[in-house]
């Protein structure tokens, strides 16, 4: 069907009657990046797009600024299949300088389970060399992920783009605190899940993030789950139909999340992802907008380097001003620690809880002074 929207309208419109009423205090927001800087171009082309960020991207950092003083958050996913410490460095620095973080992006086509295990082992080492992926409270690193061409779990009908089914178990038990992968509409690998944080349950099945139980607070009691080897936390991004930009002046068009060339960040998309209300069940006045984007080829330096995206950080701090909710701008690790920080009970104030399970990579961490 077009744009998928048998897998995930009905469930959509579901949602739309479920939303919170209740007044917004904290949002938080996160750009996830599938940043592939060898996308259609060789090395000598990915490090003069790595030039054009790390040119540009301070500018717009630095003249952004949340409810804590902090800088807009940009977090580059990067695939760990074409790792090259001579394209990492310079990226490295770049988070540095930014403040930004690193995450991990896969693409995998007729993969093991085994394979895939050794895979992430290896992104692992390769990224901590750099000095990036966040720890857990034992020192260990950990990464957030996003599953290249949306295949997660064996998910495409086409039976591309993976091939290892039980995937959700294998990313958990190699440090995968969540995964950043959905929406992926119009994409035929789009979830039947829409706009929720939850828990999915690994089964050999394949897809098993189509099923899932919504994170609540501690009161509500799904805490549980979260230690589980079995589950991983999935996070969504907004999805919805948008009426005020249509197709041939009748369908509404597919709002996704995306930044993509034609579509920067603006105020009303702004509205829109918030009125998805993506919240922790029982604590509903913290609102968690993830977007997504592919920022490393040239046709995406529009949406993420240019003039549109410091107008839509003004705009949308403005925005807080306005409506009274404290903005934070967030790493993927800090969302999901601030998400965390939801699900225990915690309230007021979401900033203090960035770093409540998951600490920052080495390279943002303090120097120790002997």
């Amino acid at each position: 069907m077009i744009k998928a929207l048998d897998r995930w309208l009905l469930p959509w419109i579901s949602q739309r009657f479920r939303r919170p009423k209740t007044h917004v205090s904290d949002v938080m927001l996160a750009v996830c990046d599938h940043f592939e800087p060898l996308h259609r171009t060789d090395k000598t082309g990915a490090m003069r797009r790595l030039a054009q960020w790390r040119e540009r991207l301070p500018s717009l950092t630095d003249s952004s600024s949340d409810h804590e003083g902090a800088g807009a958050k940009h977090t580059f996913f990067y695939p760990i299949e074409q790792y090259d410490p001579d394209i990492l460095d310079p990226l490295s620095e770049i988070c540095r300088r930014t403040r930004n973080e690193v995450e991990v992006h896969l693409h995998h086509d007729n993969d093991t389970a085994a394979n895939l295990a050794r895979t992430l082992e290896q992104g692992k080492t390769d990224l901590r060399r750099h000095g990036l992926l966040g720890s857990d409270p034992q020192g260990s690193a950990v990464f957030g992920f996003i599953h290249g061409n949306w295949a997660l779990d064996d998910s495409d009908p086409s039976g591309c783009g993976c091939g290892v089914r039980g995937e959700l178990a294998i990313l958990k038990q190699a440090g995968c605190y969540a995964d950043f992968t959905m929406p992926s509409a119009p994409h035929r690998t789009q979830a039947p899940i829409v706009n929720q944080l939850y828990y999915a349950r690994s089964t050999s099945e394949g897809k098993s993030h189509h099923r899932g139980r919504r994170v609540s607070s501690g009161h509500e009691g799904t805490g549980a789950l979260r230690p589980s080897s079995e589950h991983l936390l999935i996070v969504q991004g907004p999805l919805s139909l948008d009426w005020r930009r249509r197709k041939w002046g009748i369908l509404p068009r597919i709002e996704n999340s995306d930044l993509g060339p034609k579509n920067p960040p603006t105020a009303a998309r702004m509205a829109q992802w918030l009125d998805c209300r993506i919240c922790v069940s029982g604590a509903e006045s913290w609102c968690f907008i993830k977007l997504h984007t592919h920022g490393a080829p040239e046709f995406g330096h529009r949406s993420n380097l240019g003039e549109e995206r410091r107008e839509f950080y003004a705009a949308i701090e403005q925005m807080a001003r306005d409506r009274g909710f404290r903005l934070h701008y967030v790493s993927a690790r800090e969302m999901v620690n601030i998400l965390h920080a939801a699900e225990d009970g915690h309230g007021g104030d979401a900033g203090p809880w960035r770093d409540y399970i998951y600490s920052a990579p080495p390279l943002l961490r303090p120097a120790l002074v002997p």
